[in-house]
């Protein structure tokens, strides 16, 4: 069937097997192969975006063997699969073809199953694990411990925020008005975004003695400047991402020495997730064309591998902040890039966004997380949904 992208709101319903399979071919492409890294290496969340960038990395960057989490959606009928769907099996594909040891499982990484699953496939495949990289965003989380559902609320904290937002799809530049979160609410979110999963997952990893000597673990965080704080660093999902800190530093008193566990703060990116926040669209699309006009602006798969070659693996070291993290925005955050954005958030209307932001290149970019908008795949060739083709 030929395959067009469905756009309802703020996430596109459909996903192009060819497109979602050469953009993960390009980034293999692009990365060169580096010495001192990881031998084995466990991404959880390695369907797309930063986890995906990371499993790419670690295999094609260091000739990881690597072990991928995921939960997709297979194609049905004439529905296509998830993105993410594709990108795992294109990524198979193309580490087995080069040589790379590769696996993947399909399930809810917040459940005991699949930790014993993973545990059960790394002892007879892989043994210890140096890296686990921990990059799972779902906005619902069914407790392993007690099956109770908890939801996440993308809310500000003790008071209603008024900000301004865009809808990248139409242009439109919009006042909003966020009510706060209710302490439930809140508390949800902190379960589901927080770092208590992270830590199950190091006491089956360890339990099973599947960590090397040399381990270490990395989740990512984002903290945004203070134009996206009032519904981030400040909101439900900055008190999630607290926990998260808390976590880490659970984790580093029980790991030993020569082992470490970090939250590493990354830079913006477009994600379905980050056009759905409020606040966000409008922000990234400013912040890039600042970024691009400056030219220090990273791709995905650029950044993370600035993340493994300069701090987890290499030249810089590990340079943390008070909190312990590992810092990659700090580019986003210079002064001057943040000053620039400010003054065009403050004049950006519907008639000039164009002129101030960078919202082609964001629609491109979202379009892209689903397979689309790919330079040199024919959109109107049939596909074949059931399968990531070879490219």
């Amino acid at each position: 069937m030929i395959v067009r992208p469905r756009i309802r709101g703020f996430i596109c319903t459909t996903a192009h097997p060819t497109g979602c399979a050469t953009l993960v071919k390009r980034d293999f492409d692009c990365t060169e192969l580096q010495e001192g890294g990881p031998r084995n290496v466990l991404v959880l969340g390695a369907s797309g975006g930063y986890g995906l960038a990371s499993r790419i990395i670690a295999a094609a960057g260091y000739g990881a063997a690597t072990l991928g989490v995921s939960f997709e959606k297979a194609p049905a009928g004439k529905r296509t699969g998830s993105a993410g769907w594709y990108n795992t099996r294109a990524f198979d594909a193309i580490a087995t073809a080069r040589g790379l040891k590769s696996h993947s499982i399909d399930g809810d990484a917040f459940s005991d199953e699949i930790k014993s699953e993973v545990c059960e496939v790394l002892a007879d495949q892989f043994g210890c694990i140096d890296l686990l990289v921990y990059s799972l965003a779902s906005p619902v989380r069914q407790h392993p411990r007690t099956g109770e559902l908890y939801r996440s609320a993308i809310k500000p904290l003790g008071a209603p925020v008024d900000s301004r937002t865009l809808d990248i799809h139409t242009g439109q530049v919009t006042e909003t008005h966020l009510e706060p979160a209710t302490d439930e609410e809140a508390h949800n979110t902190i379960v589901v975004m927080g770092g208590e999963d992270w830590e199950y997952w190091i006491d089956a990893l360890a339990g099973k003695n599947l960590i090397s000597e040399r381990f270490q673990t990395v989740a990512y965080t984002y903290l945004g400047s203070e134009l996206t704080w009032p519904i981030y660093h400040k909101g439900t999902l900055g008190r999630a991402k607290e926990d998260l800190d808390r976590a880490a530093e659970a984790i580093r008193g029980k790991l030993g020495s020569g082992q470490d566990a970090r939250v590493a703060a990354l830079m913006a990116t477009v994600t379905q997730a980050s056009t759905a926040i409020p606040v966000v669209p409008l922000y990234v699309s400013i912040l890039f064309k600042v970024l691009k006009e400056r030219g220090v602006f990273e791709s995905t798969i650029l950044h993370i591998e600035r993340l493994f070659r300069a701090r987890l693996y290499g030249e810089v070291g590990r340079e943390t902040d008070e909190t312990g993290r590992l810092r990659l925005d700090g580019i986003e955050l210079r002064r001057e890039i943040q000053s620039e954005v400010a003054r065009r958030w403050a004049q950006a209307n519907s008639q000039n966004i164009h002129d101030l932001s960078d919202l082609e290149a964001v629609r491109e970019q979202f379009l892209q997380v689903f397979g689309f908008a790919v330079d040199g795949v024919d959109y109107d060739a049939e596909q074949d949904i059931f399968d990531a083709p070879k490219v």
